[in-house]
């Protein structure tokens, strides 16, 4: 055989395992397998073109995922894949208020995450979900209307990061004394409305709306630190016998997205973990924080007084919103946070 022949099939073959052994490479390595196999493409030329290609997909990927447009056709393509039905009896329908406000980083999934959650519970018909910008929303008596409360994305300034602040900065009727009371007002409004009973659900970079505040801190088990590149990551299940994580296969599920890291409350681990990710398989780490060993959470829950908080890292892309054990797990947190069904809460930190 000639010497080039064996040296490109042996090339050709690691590759395959690279790609194989990858989640990431999944898609990519349909459309390669064929082409790579066919010994009518065994030339070194074709092999350094597909090097170069999937160089080139790896590294956009690696980077960010495409903005998606949110239209009745991605509305329709989620209604499929979403829960035929809820997977715990539920007695009655209940309100959820999904909060979009954001004054720092604007996330484009924002609406599509909103959608999202009206399709869960539009389709399981456990959920009557409604959705607004309103700061007026965090008022005492408007809270009480919903059970369930989801902060999505609702990203704050870097200058105080303090979400109510920087809203009601906007008034200008408003002196800086006047806002920074109410801001405390409004935030005290969140934390009692969970300690009273209300369910909870902070999605992604909401953890960032009170950043500073440890008070919001220890409600939802921690602030935001920073995040590396977008990449694959591999979410792995803490316990695969918990009933909020029945959705995934035994060996978790890899997707494209921020790996975050957390500080403050965070390191007391006042939660009970659901998700993580390895921290050595996260590349780009901050520099002299590199993490090689141990694991950081993606996915947890905890008890705040009679009320229920989830927080969930996922996800910076609505790519990953076409995972159906994904919106499974959604709809399963969600009915966990009104009461539907009972889990283990113990924190592992105690």
């Amino acid at each position: 055989m000639d010497g080039r022949l064996k040296s490109t099939k042996a090339s050709r073959n690691i590759l395959l395992i690279i790609m194989e052994n990858s989640g990431y490479w999944a898609s990519i390595l349909k459309i390669f397998k064929s082409k790579l196999m066919n010994k009518n493409h065994l030339t070194n030329k074709a092999f350094i073109y597909a090097i170069v290609f999937i160089s080139f997909i790896g590294g956009a990927c690696s980077q960010s995922m495409p903005e998606v447009e949110l239209n009745d056709e991605w509305k329709n393509k989620i209604y499929e894949l979403a829960p035929e039905e809820a997977t715990y009896p539920f007695k009655e329908k209940k309100k959820v208020l999904v909060f979009s406000l954001h004054t720092g980083f604007w996330h484009w999934v924002n609406p599509h995450t909103e959608a999202m959650f009206k399709i869960l519970g539009e389709k399981s018909e456990a959920f009557e979900v409604s959705s607004s910008t309103d700061i007026a929303m965090m008022e005492k008596d408007k809270l009480k209307e919903f059970d369930l409360v989801i902060f999505n994305n609702t990203n704050s300034k870097p200058t105080y990061r303090n979400l109510f602040v920087d809203k009601l900065s906007e008034d200008e009727s408003m002196d800086s004394v006047s806002v920074w009371k109410k801001a405390e007002e409004l935030e005290k409004n969140v934390l009692n409305y969970v300690k009273k009973g209300g369910g909870f659900f902070v999605i992604h970079g909401g953890n960032t709306t009170f950043n500073n505040s440890m008070a919001f801190s220890e409600l939802i088990g921690g602030s935001f630190d920073y995040h590396p590149k977008q990449q694959p990551i591999h979410v792995r299940l803490v316990d695969h016998k918990h009933p909020l994580v029945q959705a995934f296969p035994a060996d978790g599920f890899v997707h494209t997205d921020e790996p975050y890291f957390y500080k403050n409350a965070y390191d007391a681990l006042d939660f009970k973990p659901l998700l993580y990710f390895n921290n050595s398989e996260i590349e780009a780490q901050r520099k002299g924080q590199e993490l090689t060993e141990g694991v950081t959470y993606v996915a947890w829950i905890r008890k705040e007084g009679k009320g229920k908080v989830l927080y969930c890292a996922a996800s910076h892309n609505a790519q990953s919103f076409e995972n159906p054990d994904l919106l499974q797990f959604y709809l399963d947190g969600m009915q966990y946070l009104v009461g539907d069904v009972k889990v283990d809460e113990t924190p592992i930190g105690k």
